[in-house]
């Protein structure tokens, strides 16, 4: 018989299986379930970030593992997976908005700036020679259409939620945030749930060194990241 050998669906990004199957982008999707575990809240007043660092020795600088990046002054992204990828795709985002801004002379929606890192992780499905996004995002904002959360998969595929997480342990946090979840939540109840869902989920203790926040207000479309002690002072309510 001839045709293709099956090591070849497993080892070429443009060759799907005979059930339709692009395996090099499932492992990346299996690359982002062995990420720390990240998540993020719609509600009323805005949308919150929380994400979970993994520090994995004390000689490691915590503030060296960034997990939550800005891309513009209303936007902002968390990652799980292989960071160096999202660092990657972050920074064709802010240069995206900053393309915007120059010329429309408005702030970039939170759905194009997604759409854009969407269509460069699916251009990486589709050449010999290279490999997709080992990453997953999640990018939030506020703008004039409201509080916005996408999550950006490997595949390029976009979706957008009220509540999703993730990384490691996500179907045990959706199904958490989903039994919990109420729109009319305020910022800081939003952050609140995410921390009880990293509680249950987390076998590692979370400390103030190993959890990052952010969150966008509705009144203030500002994109803000707490220091360590407000981050303790949650982790400790």
């Amino acid at each position: 018989m001839y045709g293709v050998s099956p090591q070849a669906y497993d080892r070429a990004i443009t060759v799907f299986s005979p059930d339709g199957r692009l395996f090099q982008v499932e492992y990346a999707k299996e690359a982002v379930k062995r990420g720390a575990t990240a998540m993020g809240i719609t509600s009323k007043e805005g949308v919150a970030l929380v994400a979970f660092k993994s520090i994995h020795s004390k000689l490691v600088v915590p503030e060296s593992l960034k997990k939550v990046f800005e891309i513009d002054s209303h936007i902002v992204v968390t990652a799980s997976g292989l960071i160096a990828d999202a660092r990657r795709l972050v920074d064709v985002a802010r240069v995206d908005a900053q393309k915007h801004r120059i010329t429309y002379n408005e702030a970039p929606s939170v759905d194009s700036i997604a759409r854009s890192a969407c269509d460069l992780m699916q251009v990486y499905t589709q050449y010999g020679g290279i490999r997709p996004f080992g990453v997953s995002l999640l990018i939030a904002g506020v703008d004039d259409q409201g509080p916005k959360l996408y999550e950006a998969e490997p595949s390029g595929a976009m979706t957008a939620y009220k509540a999703d997480s993730i990384g490691a342990n996500k179907k045990e946090v959706d199904e958490y945030l989903e039994s919990k979840y109420d729109e009319k939540m305020s910022i800081d109840d939003s952050i609140r749930l995410c921390i009880e869902a990293l509680k249950k989920t987390q076998e590692a203790k979370l400390l103030q060194e190993n959890v990052e926040i952010s969150y966008v207000t509705v009144k203030s479309k500002k994109c803000v990241s707490l220091p360590d002690k407000d981050v303790g002072k949650y982790l400790k309510s």
